[in-house]
C-alpha cells in the first residue's frame, strides 16, 4: 500500500506542467488542441443543418425547435463534466490522489443520472414539447423523430463528455481533441449518407441527421474510455470498493449544477424566443435556428479556450499559485476578445453568402440578414462575460455564473425580446442581444472583481 501511494505521488509530481510551464505557452498548449476541435462540432453542427435545410425549410425550424432539449441534454453533460473537472484538477494540485480518483468516480456516477433522466425525456416528452410550440405537422413530426432518437441514444454524449473531461482534468487536451474528432468526422461522414440515402443506404431523412449524431457520439464515448485507461495514469478507475460519498457528490453539484442550470436558462431563452419569433413566422425560427448553428463557429474556440484554461486556473488554485492563475484570466479574455472580433467582421461582412448554406429562401434571407448583422453586435462583449463565467466556476463559485446567465437572458433578453415583437417589427427583436450582453458584461465584471477579493487576493 505504501509503494502504491508513492508511486500515485510520483505520477501526480511528474504531471506538473500546470504549475511550471509558462502561463502564455501553456494555456496555447492546452486550448488550441481544444479549439480545434470545437471548431470541427462547430462545423458538423452547421453540416448537420445545412444538409437537414435541403430537405425542407420545415425541417431546419423543425430542428431549431429540438435544439432546447438538445442544449440542455448537452448542457447538463458538461456541466457536470465541469463540477468533475475542477475538483480532478484541483485535488491534483494538492496532490491528493484519492481526492482525484473520487472525484472522477462521483463524476461518471452522476453523468450515468443525466442519460436515465433524457431516455425518459425521449419516451415520453418530446412529442408534446414540439406541440407546444408549433400546430404544423411536419414539423411536430419531424422534430419529434429526431429528438427522440438523440435523447434515447444520450449514452453516447455523457459517457464521451465524462471522459473527455477526465483526460483535460490532467492536461492531456490532444487526447481529448482525438476523441471530439473522431465523433465529429464520423458524424460528417455519415450525416449525407444516412440523410440522402448514398452508396445504397435507405434514405432516412431527418432521423438519419439524428442517427449520424449518435453514432458519432457513441464511438468517441468509447475512444475516450479507452484512452482513459491506456493513457491517464493521473487517474485510477477502479470500481473495487467504490462507494457513493454525499461530500464528492455535493461538491461536484456545487460547481456542476449552477453550469447546467446556466445552461438550462439558455434552453428557456431558445424555446421562449422560438414562440416570440413563430407569431410572425416559421421563418424567422428557422433563421434563429440558423444563426444558432454560425455562432456556434465563433462560440466554440472560446469554449475550447475555457476547457484549456479551466484546469490550469483550477490547479493553481490548489497550488496556490496566485500569480500563474490570474496571468491565465488575462491572456483568455484577450484571447476571446480577439476571436470575437473576427467573428463580429466575418458575419458583418457577408450575411446572406452565410444564409445561403441552409438553402436559404427570399423571404429568409429579407429576415435573416439585418438578424445577423444586429445580433453579431453583441460578439466582443459576449467574450468577456464567457471567460468570466468559466473562471467562476474554476474557482469554485459556479453561482455566479449561473446568476449572471439568468439575468442575461432571462431578465434582459426574453423581456426584451417580447416587447420589441410588439412593435410588428421583427428587425427589432433581434436587438434584444447586444442590450442583454451589454448586461451581461457589467455583470461579470462586478462579479469577478467580487471574487479576486474573497479567493483570489490572499492566496
Amino acid at each position: 500500500m505504501a509503494e502504491k501511494a508513492v508511486q500515485a505521488e510520483q505520477s501526480i509530481q511528474k504531471e506538473n506542467k500546470m504549475g511550471t510551464m509558462p502561463v502564455n505557452k501553456l494555456l496555447l498548449s492546452m486550448a488550441l488542441p481544444m479549439i480545434v476541435s470545437m471548431l470541427v462540432q462547430a462545423l458538423y453542427n452547421i453540416v448537420d443543418s445545412i444538409f437537414v435545410a435541403q430537405l425542407s425549410e420545415n425541417a431546419l425550424t423543425a430542428v431549431s425547435m429540438a435544439f432546447p432539449i438538445q442544449n440542455l441534454m448537452i448542457g447538463m453533460a458538461t456541466g457536470i463534466g465541469v463540477g468533475m473537472n475542477a475538483f480532478v484538477s484541483k485535488n491534483l494540485g494538492q496532490h491528493n490522489q484519492e481526492g482525484v480518483n473520487k472525484s472522477a468516480l462521483h463524476g461518471i456516477f452522476l453523468e450515468l443520472i443525466n442519460y436515465l433522466i433524457f431516455l425518459c425525456i425521449g419516451l415520453f416528452v418530446v412529442n408534446k414539447f414540439m406541440k407546444t410550440q408549433t400546430n404544423i405537422a411536419e414539423i411536430v413530426d419531424s422534430g419529434t423523430t429526431y429528438l427522440r432518437i438523440v435523447c434515447i441514444c444520450s449514452f453516447g454524449i455523457f459517457t464521451q463528455v465524462s471522459f473527455e473531461r477526465l483526460l483535460q482534468s490532467t492536461g492531456k487536451t490532444l487526447l481529448s481533441m482525438t476523441t471530439q474528432l473522431t465523433g465529429a468526422i464520423i458524424n460528417i461522414i455519415l450525416d449525407p449518407i444516412l440523410i440522402f440515402g448514398l452508396f445504397g443506404m435507405p434514405k432516412l431523412g431527418i432521423a438519419g441527421a439524428a442517427i449520424a449524431t449518435v453514432i458519432g457520439q457513441i464511438i468517441a464515448g468509447i475512444f475516450a474510455v479507452v484512452l482513459n485507461i491506456k493513457k491517464n495514469k493521473e487517474i485510477h478507475l477502479h470500481l473495487k470498493g467504490f462507494k457513493l460519498e454525499k461530500k464528492y457528490i455535493g461538491r461536484i453539484l456545487y460547481v456542476g449544477v449552477p453550469s447546467v442550470l446556466m445552461v438550462a436558462i439558455g434552453s428557456v431563452m431558445s424555446y421562449g424566443m422560438n414562440l416570440i419569433l413563430m407569431t410572425f413566422s416559421s421563418t424567422a425560427v428557422a433563421v434563429f435556428g440558423a444563426y444558432y448553428k454560425l455562432q456556434s463557429f465563433v462560440f466554440m474556440p472560446i469554449f475550447g479556450l475555457n476547457n484549456g484554461m479551466v484546469p490550469i486556473v483550477s490547479f493553481n488554485l490548489g497550488a496556490k499559485n496566485k500569480d500563474r492563475l490570474v496571468k491565465t484570466v488575462k491572456l483568455g479574455v484577450c484571447y476571446a476578445v480577439g476571436i470575437m472580433l473576427i467573428g463580429l467582421v466575418i458575419i458583418q461582412a457577408m450575411p446572406g453568402t452565410l444564409l445561403k448554406m441552409f438553402n436559404a429562401s427570399e423571404q429568409m434571407l429579407t429576415i435573416g440578414v439585418p438578424a445577423l448583422r444586429i445580433i453579431s453586435v453583441s460578439f466582443v462583449f459576449a467574450g468577456f462575460s464567457i471567460i468570466a463565467s468559466s473562471t467562476f466556476q474554476a474557482l469554485g463559485n459556479g453561482i455566479l455564473s449561473m446568476l449572471v446567465s439568468f439575468v442575461r437572458q432571462l431578465v434582459f433578453l426574453l423581456p426584451a425580446a417580447f416587447i420589441l415583437s410588439k412593435f410588428g417589427n421583427v428587425d427589432l427583436v433581434w436587438l434584444s442581444f447586444p442590450i442583454a450582453e451589454v448586461a451581461a458584461v457589467i455583470m461579470s465584471a462586478i462579479s469577478l472583481k467580487y471574487l479576486y477579493n474573497k479567493v483570489v487576493k490572499d492566496l
